[in-house]
């Protein structure tokens, strides 16, 4: 039965007026309550309360409005989220609240539901005439809270939270049952150990308190209304596009990029400079933002200096820029490129706020700020973002440690934004709560995974050992009888996701290639508590020295890895080929059974190639247990067999992608050398193999494969992986540098660039053509996973692999987009099989499908800038406590890759790190050079000119050119609220001769010695288990984690083997260059 009614409703308009509208309103009986205590039989389908909690709890629209972060905490259950304070939340905090609380509402892992109380015919209140909106908010929620306690018979308290202290005089004691209480009392009283939820209430009442006391005096032109900003972007008079703040001048310098789409203006073709704080007019880095064009006449161009103190410029983009220190004024006009388009900052369509690091400014400083200390301004740890203006009576104790605040509001007539503290990380400096920094910064959540996820798992152990189901033997295509399988991967690898097999097929007219892939889909069913977890996360995280896994490790360390003798789960790719022209002649998609008969290592299979005597370890136990030498040296041909004819496809492979275009990285690869503990030791340099191109081969092509056939099946909602072509203006450094040896850039397409980076090598330097590929790299876009209904097909292109269809299947074990993949291959395959079914109408729409794919994009886009800050952080760690002057590991060879205003970029391979050497200090001197080669600071003056610059000084003139190879010398540099950066100064115009050690044999004294890059990690990490070791005196052994550290520690040991094969470029590129073309594919 449904009753009529009407509802008059008190809306705000864009303009920020009141619009009074009344709106049909039904009423009905059958709400369902979500409650498992349910006593009418109500229809509850989808997230339920549970029965086994002591009380449920209604938050009113206020605390909904400004605690919903609160509210977030898993551990606070039974929450039900009346509609009306939804409602509330919605129309006063707009959408971004609402878009959280609907997150918050569906996601199964928080204990809370929504209930439609004013569709309830017996809960709903109309409002009474003069009755103010608060106080029928109140009212109305607190009768669907008396209501709800009826429903379930009384069985269970029901307890209203509220800031309202009327409501709380008015209503405590009217209805037994149902409590009505503070949100203060209610976490003292039911959560006390819950001293986060508390310290994070008390941070937001405090900064709810101090903006009622804000000033009234207009710092800031206000924002245009959001009617007006719509019409102007309609017209093309205002361009929308993503704010991205110059982290080397973060004062001065902004960008805002526009997608095509965006831009009405078509005699626009480059980024929009925004100049200083009041053009950008309260906008935060990463702000969706309106901006209105300047005159020409008013616009300005990039400053081209260093900045000193910050780090590197990076070429070709508005990233970067210094925060809020340098002498601008200092031969501005000098360093300035051609005027660009220049605008100001006029309105604001969406925030994208996140969580941010902060520390605290010295006590002193915080004295000074005000008579009332409770009120300071707070330093990001991102030189990006403006000083915060936060309250806070810990101002003292927490000096020198990292916080967590966010932001709250930033209104005109503040020159600071406002925002409270979330929760202290740690003391600033220590490598726990540096990690957790990087962590934070990226968005990064990796909590340990929930006993409710876990009991999902399967178990694997002694007294319950994991087998193979009856039922899956007679579904699947059995390999393990037939097919000789093996993995080929770097040494220690646990979580093997990919297998490989070949063989000739009777007649010898066919040979059959297969990849098997390990069948997360199969343990991972869609919507689970795991899947929902891999889902949040989308990848698994690698740093320095950890990782942190997309799934629990039972499946990505145990039966989802595909390890040597044992039987597992896989789908597998197989083609039949051709045997003479390797031509595809057929192929099967499906899920196999199979056991790896072998687990090789690269080196290994690389030795096998090359013909060495190479023990291979399964054939050495079957030895030890009596096999006879004969039925030995038959497998071991046989898997040599393989081997070589696996080398001859993928050769194969590789060469008709060549044709096409595909590009080739330059990379430095490395591996993590592990003790028998497990733990790491050392990062070891090592030469690039062929067996890692032929590893790789395959995988592309199965890649390329599945998207095929998923795309063919599903042409609206397949999840494929597109390149798109680079802008020709980022290719201006490579060309310019490239000139000056003499070679010619083609970057008209892909296989032209492919042909003229192979041709530009320099017989006498080979670090010549590495740059230049690294030069290439970083002029890449990203790749990016879309869905194949929000594209025209001309847009699947990868430029990177020269592939028209690319996507991601062989890593489902730390990639989510893989899991995704297998999914649609499942449902294209029962498809084929029955053609009147229709699998589609289960799979995910094209939107969501493409929300799914940009939530992947920017994960995986976190990963790579925490992957990048990690190493980073390694750096600086390794070189904090070592004296330049003294520490011979602190001078190194480095070369000259871009020339700036004042000074120059290089690279220094021992070590993988790039960094600003600066040629004039603000003393204006400049870097004279004496005739051994040694430069000191001198009066004198610099002459830049496009690859090279010059000093002159009473000494001479020197010029340093692009692909010079210098001495520099690396220290740190202080930084108590930023990260620490690497100081690269000049200390010889000559290459830098290392000493020979005393192992080495005589000659080669002039050959890197490798020791860099493993000795850093190997030194932090020996650092932080003494520190470690120094917080747990008393305890015997090694302690067991910290409660912070399980937090954010999940694998048992750090292990960097993935990461280490993933990174192909981890010394010479940028981490979302390497992306953008493919590695790790």
């Amino acid at each position: 039965m449904m009753i009529k009614t009407e509802k008059t409703l008190c809306l705000k308009s864009s303009r920020g007026g009141k619009v009074r509208v009344v709106r049909e309103h039904y009423l009905r009986e059958n709400v369902p309550c979500y409650n498992q205590l349910c006593q009418a039989a109500c229809e509850n389908e989808g997230k339920t309360l549970s029965e086994q909690l002591t009380h449920y709890v209604v938050p009113d629209a206020g605390v909904v409005r400004d605690f919903l972060e609160v509210l977030e905490f898993r551990e606070l259950q039974g929450i039900v989220f009346m509609q009306t304070a939804c409602h509330a939340a919605q129309h006063s905090r707009g959408r971004r609240l609402y878009n959280r609380l609907r997150s918050l509402l569906k996601d199964p892992r928080h204990d809370c539901i929504h209930f439609a109380n004013e569709f309830q015919l017996y809960s709903y209140c109309p409002r009474e005439r003069g009755e103010t909106q608060e106080k029928w908010q109140s009212r109305s929620i607190y009768n669907a809270a008396v209501w709800y306690h009826d429903h379930l018979a009384g069985l269970r308290p029901v307890v209203m939270i509220t800031e309202d202290k009327e409501a709380i005089a008015e209503y405590s004691s009217c209805t037994s049952g149902v409590y009505v209480i503070s949100t203060k009392e209610y976490l003292e009283t039911f959560w006390p150990d819950l001293k986060a939820a508390q310290e994070l209430y008390c941070s937001i009442a405090q900064a709810l308190l101090e903006k009622e006391s804000e000033s009234t005096e207009r710092e800031y032109t206000e924002h245009l209304p959001a009617e007006v900003l719509e019409a102007g972007i309609k017209s093309g008079r205002f361009i929308q596009g993503i704010l991205n703040v110059n982290k080397h001048r973060a004062q001065q310098e902004a960008f805002v990029r526009f997608e095509g789409s965006a831009n009405k203006n078509t005699d626009l073709n480059s980024d929009i400079l925004v100049c200083g704080g009041k053009h950008r007019n309260r906008a935060v880095h990463g702000d969706l933002v309106a901006v209105e064009l300047l005159s020409s006449r008013e616009w300005r161009g990039r400053t081209t200096a260093l900045q000193e103190g910050v780090g590197e410029d990076k070429a070709g983009g508005g990233g970067g820029g210094g925060g809020g220190g340098g002498d601008e004024s200092q031969v501005q006009s000098q360093t300035q490129s051609q005027p660009m388009p220049t605008g100001k900052v006029v309105g604001i369509l969406q925030r994208n706020w996140r969580d941010y690091v902060v520390t605290f400014p010295p006590w002193e400083e915080v004295q000074s700020q005000s008579r009332n200390s409770q009120r300071i301004l707070v330093i990001p740890y991102d030189y990006r973002i403006p000083k915060i203006r936060i309250s806070t009576q810990q101002a003292e104790a927490l000096q020198d440690h990292r916080v967590i605040v966010r932001l709250d509001s930033w209104e005109s007539t503040s020159l600071y934004p406002n925002g409270h503290t979330v929760r202290v990380l740690g003391k600033s400096g220590e490598l726990e709560t540096e990690v957790q920094t990087i962590l934070v910064e990226n968005c990064i959540q990796v909590p340990q995974f929930s006993e409710a996820q876990l009991r999902e798992m399967p178990t694997n152990s002694t007294e319950h050992p994991w087998r193979v189901e009856a039922g899956e033997v007679s579904s699947r295509l059995d390999l393990r009888d037939t097919h000789l399988v093996f993995s080929i991967d770097p040494i220690g690898c646990e979580d093997v996701d990919d297998t490989l097999s070949v063989r000739l097929l009777p007649g010898g007219t066919r040979m059959e290639l297969g990849v098997h892939i390990a069948d997360v889909t199969h343990f991972v069913k869609e919507g689970s508590l795991t899947d929902l977890e891999a889902r949040s996360r989308a990848t698994t995280y690698y740093l320095a020295d950890r990782r942190y896994d997309m799934l629990p490790a039972v499946l990505s360390a145990d039966l989802c890895s595909l390890l040597g003798g044992v039987d597992r789960y896989a789908m597998s790719v197989m083609w039949q080929l051709d045997a003479t022209s390797l031509e595809v002649c057929k192929v099967w998609y499906g899920r196999t059974l199979i056991r790896s008969s072998y687990q090789l290592h690269y080196e290994l299979a690389q030795s096998l190639l090359n013909g060495e005597d190479a023990e291979v370890p399964e054939l050495s136990r079957l030895q030890a247990n009596g096999t006879s030498e004969a039925e030995l040296s038959k497998r071991r041909v046989e898997l040599l067999e393989a081997l070589r004819q696996l080398t001859r496809v993928a050769r194969h492979l590789r060469a008709h992608r060549d044709q096409g275009g595909a590009l080739e990285l330059e990379g430095v690869e490395v591996r993590a050398q592990l003790d028998s503990s497990r733990n790491i030791t050392a990062l070891v340099p090592k030469q690039p193999l062929e067996v890692h191109e032929t590893v790789a081969e395959c995988m592309i092509y199965a890649n390329h494969w599945v998207a095929r056939k998923i795309q063919e099946s599903f042409p609206h909602q397949a999840l494929l992986r597109h390149h798109p072509p680079p802008r020709q203006e980022f290719f201006n450094q490579l060309q310019d540098s490239a000139r000056t040896r003499g070679f010619t850039i083609d970057t008209k397409s892909n296989k032209a660039l492919a042909d003229s980076l192979d041709q530009a090598v320099d017989h006498k330097d080979p670090v010549v053509n590495r740059l230049l590929r690294m030069m290439a790299t970083q002029a890449m876009s990203n790749a990016l996973y879309f869905s194949t209904g929000a594209c025209a097909e001309d847009q699947y292109y990868h430029y990177g692999l020269a592939l028209d269809r690319y996507t991601h299947f062989t890593s489902p074990i730390r990639r989510y987009a893989d899991i995704i993949v297998h999914r649609l291959l499942m449902a294209a395959i029962a498809a084929d099989k029955d053609t009147e079914q229709v699998p589609s109408t289960a799979l995910a729409s094209n939107k969501d499908q493409e929300e799914l794919a940009h939530h992947i994009n920017n994960r995986n886009r976190a990963a790579q800038h925490a992957q990048k800050q990690s190493t980073e952080l390694f750096q600086s760690l390794y070189f904090r406590d070592k004296d330049p002057l003294t520490d011979e590991r602190c001078t190194a060879d480095a070369v000259i890759y871009s020339i700036r205003a004042n000074g120059m970029l290089v690279f220094v391979p021992s070590y993988g790190l790039k960094g600003a050497v600066y040629l004039k200090n603000r003393e204006s001197q400049v870097v004279g050079v004496a005739e051994d080669g040694s430069c000191s600071w001198q009066g004198g003056t610099l002459d830049r000119q496009l690859d090279r610059i010059s000093t002159t000084t009473a000494t001479g003139t020197h010029t340093f050119k692009v692909f010079d190879h210098i001495t520099v010398c690396i220290s740190v540099q202080p930084n108590r609220c930023h990260p620490l950066n690497l100081c690269v100064e000049v200390v010889s115009s000559k290459p830098h001769q290392a000493a020979p050690s005393p192992e080495a044999p005589a000659g080669t004294g002039d050959k890197p010695k490798g020791r860099g890059r493993s000795e850093l990690v190997q030194e932090v990490v020996r650092l932080a288990e003494e520190a470690s070791q120094q917080a747990k005196e008393g305890k015997k052994g090694r302690g067991k984690l910290s409660k912070q550290e399980k937090q954010y520690r999940q694998s048992k040991q750090p292990n960097l083997y993935t990461v280490l094969q993933e990174i192909a470029q981890l010394a010479l590129l940028d981490l979302p260059a390497c992306e953008a073309m493919g590695v790790g594919a």
